[in-house]
């Protein structure tokens, strides 16, 4: 049930933008850019942090008492 109200609620926003995209013409192609550039900015960042953690956990809880290179 929980999906079907997912993919009722993308429906939804999905028409949503075809009606903007509709009603701002000609500035639509620059307002669909800017929201998939803020997205990918988005996901890059979290992608970014996704393998930092990775790194951190990786090098376990030993690493964190070991004194770091100060040069």
């Amino acid at each position: 049930m929980r999906s079907l109200l997912e993919f009722a609620a993308l429906l939804l926003l999905g028409a949503l933008l075809v009606v903007l995209g509709v009603i701002l013409g000609d500035y639509a192609p620059w307002y669909f850019a800017w929201i998939v550039g803020t997205a990918m900015i988005v996901l890059v960042s979290a992608a970014a942090l996704a393998w930092l953690d990775a790194q951190d956990s990786e090098r376990g809880p030993r690493a964190a008492s070991l004194p770091r290179d100060k040069s």
